[in-house]
């Protein structure tokens, strides 16, 4: 046979086998969009109308037809993320991840969310429980259907059947991730150990802020007309989100407009789901959790909703004293006695290796947690409280929100919201615009929980939380519009204790800049401030930058550049570069002296753990510190052991910028694009691991913004580290006169299987500022329609 037939023919074999190994893996589990499926637990027909962005709009005669298919499609196009999800939260990776997985499961098992969102289940009332039992045999018509995503195949398991506590645990999971006051004291506590209090304290500037909420004025609705915009400071580095919403008086077509990007880490698949529900009395729009049924945020036809983090102080660490006796008991010391502990003995199975076990040891006040962070090893004992560790009514607030019709009434749905803790902005039809604080906040009997306080005295307990008629609150404010961006929300007059650990006041105060800048909005203007790039630290930082005077004909043609800048961190900008270098430089100049290489870091933004908190809120506080010294000259804190003031502090870290962008990108500034050290790649689990990475992942793209800037995109604070960003998955925009046509865009896709087209189709729209129509009225579904799938129920076996 001539050889270069064999060749062929082995190269078409090859290409054949890839084709059936692309197939069999990517194409063959793909949603079933078409045609008609019989399902067991439907009680009467569904359609599913999946428009051309591939959202599911489900049409269903009851509400628990309704979930049953809202769990149906979730399952379709999220399985394995559903999966891993829940197995993360139970602390049961390492059953098919194997030994690399061990540390997270034993600090999820200390948690014990898992273990809170199974005794939860039993105190559901009969509705909810009802909505989450047929969404979870929805999703578990799916499992049946086989045909598995390809990663369980890969990692050679089948899924679980679903159920409620899967869903309950993940909220808490949500709430964990969001609730950052934990590693703060650890850090707080390190900090004043090594410069004292006062010193200490000076790293946590008190900055100058508008009072949000005036005295008096935050029970009644019709009290709080009087209130001033938000506006004021610090998230953990990164998370947050933005949230405005403008009275008809500030719109070109006289009513409300909001809009809403919430910022979570951008990751494959996205960690929201798009998905439309029509049936029941319900017909709502919007985003979802992947496990979770319900919309959390968008329109119903009457009111439209949108979250930001509130960030308040809802954990405290409280030094315990334990004692174990002769026969393994432990016992804990409270007000002057001996308690016995609870124990747990919590196995974690081990693909490939020994069962692990993992003691936990639960207090009054929580679980001992001294395991999840190498700071805290020979430590005394710590113990975790936090508002999440009791039964939450989030999924009935969900419900009751999907259902108002105005303000006031959405306003009633958020009292049963518990944790986490949210800034909620909505506006209704009928032209009012409202803001609410929702969830449980601690009140303290002594203290603010700043540092660990000890347990065993009683004098640092909660006394209760504080009451819903009197978390902060704005209805119709006289200026016409409200913005969240995890800004401090209450001034001093405030009678009760938030918490420290907000956001930088740099998206606020950009959000209303833009605001005030136009007598009118319409909704083209708001898409432009989604992708706003100014950061007005930087701007701030770039002045003092072109003030400086030197000799150096390098720096000076940087000086020069840093002069001419308007603080616009976009990705192509090498002033944007300059400035994020300049910030890490001069921030371990001035203190790796005073607090050591690993404070240092640790106060820069690099948190205690690998997994549960890997950066944190002191990256944001590092750069407050530094803006604000930047304005004191002579402050002691520039003096490097030689009398330095702030102009030699400041060249010798742009010496060090400028030589590591040499290094880095070239000896020209013209190439020192931001976006060449600021990446995105949407990273999927398994793709850490060549070659599926290449199968898995999106990406690198460059990147500009930074976790100041409207259009947020935060990396590590401590360093250039781009492995995790945080920014906005979902941007969502509604004219409350035209809910028809209200605005979406959720990137990488919907699907997160990667054989499906919908897996990445919107990563280029989320770069140039483009948007899919939420499609409400049925007309305009079918007039987008891509597919069509109709659900019946099992009155005879599938062929």
């Amino acid at each position: 046979m001539d050889k270069r037939w064999l060749m062929a023919g082995t190269a078409l074999g090859a290409a054949a086998l890839i084709g059936g190994a692309y197939h069999y893996l990517l194409r063959r589990p793909l949603a079933r969009t078409r045609g008609t499926l019989r399902l067991p637990g439907l009680h009467r027909p569904v359609e599913i109308l999946r428009d051309r962005w591939g959202v599911p709009h489900i049409y269903a005669a009851d509400r628990h037809d309704l979930f049953f298919a809202q769990g149906f499609v979730h399952a379709q196009d999220r399985l394995w993320q559903m999966d891993f999800q829940r197995r993360m939260v139970a602390g049961r990776l390492s059953e098919v991840l194997g030994p690399q997985t061990v540390a997270v499961d034993r600090w999820l098992r200390i948690l014990g969310m898992r273990r809170l969102a199974e005794q939860q289940v039993s105190l559901l009332t009969e509705p909810v429980r009802t909505v989450l039992e047929a969404y979870a045999a929805g999703v578990n018509a799916r499992i049946a259907l086989g045909r598995l995503p390809v990663e369980f195949g890969l990692l050679r398991y089948r899924p679980e059947p679903w159920t409620a506590a899967d869903t309950l645990a993940w909220n808490k999971a949500m709430s964990w991730g969001l609730s950052i006051n934990w590693e703060s004291e650890l850090l707080r506590a390190q900090l004043i150990a090594r410069l004292g209090p006062e010193r200490a304290a000076e790293l946590e500037p008190e900055l100058d802020e508008l009072s949000i909420v005036p005295p008096g004025g935050l029970s009644a609705l019709d009290r709080a007309a009087a209130a001033r915009p938000f506006l004021g400071p610090p998230p953990q580095a990164g998370v947050g989100s933005n949230s405005w919403v403008l009275a008809g008086q500030r719109t070109v077509g006289g009513t409300p407009i909001l809009a809403n990007d919430m910022h979570l880490p951008m990751y494959q698949p996205s960690i929201w789901y798009e998905n439309h529900l029509v049936g029941g009395g319900l017909n709502v729009i919007g985003i979802t959790f992947p496990g979770v049924p319900g919309v959390v945020a968008g329109h119903n036809g009457h009111v439209a909703w949108g979250f930001t983090n509130g960030f308040p102080d809802v954990q405290d660490l409280y030094r315990e004293r334990l004692r174990r006796d002769e026969a393994g008991r432990v016992w804990y010391e409270y007000r002057g006695e001996w308690h016995r502990a609870e124990i747990i003995r919590e196995e974690i199975e081990v693909k490939g290796a020994e069962t692990v076990v993992e003691e936990v040891i639960l207090t009054r006040h929580g679980p001992i947690i001294n395991a999840l962070a190498a700071d805290l090893a020979g430590e005394e004992p710590l113990a975790l409280r936090w508002t999440s560790w009791e039964p939450d009514t989030v999924i009935h607030a969900v419900l009751e929100m999907m259902e108002a019709r105005t303000c006031l009434e959405f306003r009633q749905a958020l009292r049963r919201w518990t944790s986490p803790v949210q800034n909620v902005v909505y506006a209704d039809r009928e032209g009012n615009i409202a803001y609410s604080l929702a969830g449980r906040v601690p009140i303290r009997a002594k203290g603010e929980g700043l540092t660990p306080v000890p347990g065993w005295t009683g004098e640092y307990e909660w006394t209760g939380y504080i009451p819903f008629e009197e978390m902060p609150h704005l209805y119709n404010p006289p200026q016409g519009y409200i913005v969240t961006a995890n800004n401090r929300i209450v001034g001093k007059e405030y009678p009760y204790f938030l918490g420290r650990e907000y956001a930088s006041d740099d998206r606020a105060r950009r959000i209303t800049e833009l605001i005030e800048g136009r007598k009118r909005v319409d909704v083209a203007y708001v898409r432009k401030m989604h992708f706003d790039l100014v950061s007005p630290t930087a701007r701030d930082v770039a002045r003092h930058l072109g003030n400086l005077r030197v000799q150096d004909p390098r720096l000076a043609a940087v000086v020069e550049m840093m002069g001419r800048w308007d603080g616009a961190l976009t990705a192509d900008s090498p002033e944007a570069a300059v400035y994020q270098v300049f910030l890490r430089r001069m921030i371990r100049l001035l203190l790796v002296d005073r607090l050591g290489e690993d404070l240092t870091v640790r106060y820069a933004g690099l948190g205690p753990t690998p997994q549960l908190a890997d950066r944190s809120i002191f990256g944001v506080r590092a750069r407050q510190w530094l803006h604000k010294l930047l304005e004191e000259p002579d402050s002691p804190w520039f003096d490097l052991g030689n009398g330095e003031g702030r102009d030699e502090a400041m060249i010798l870290a742009l010496q060090q910028t400028v030589a590591f962008l040499e290094q880095e990108l070239g000896p020209e500034p013209k190439d020192w694009a931001w976006g060449k050290l600021h990446t995105l790649t949407y990273a999927h689990t398994l793709g850490r691991l060549r070659p599926l990475d290449l199968l898995f992942n999106r990406g690198p793209y460059p990147l500009g913004g930074d976790d100041t800037t409207v259009w947020a995109t935060g990396a590590a604070r401590h360093d250039l580290s781009c492995e995790r960003i945080i920014g906005p998955p979902y941007r969502f925009i509604a004219d409350l006169g035209d809910l028809d046509h209200a605005l979406g865009l959720l990137a990488p896709g919907q699907s997160g299987q990667p054989g499906s087209k919908h897996y990445d189709d919107q990563i280029r729209a989320w770069f140039e500022g483009g948007y899919h129509p939420l499609l409400y009225a049925r007309e305009d579904v079918e007039r987008e329609m891509e597919a069509k799938l109709r659900l019946l129920p099992l009155t005879e076996q599938n062929p």
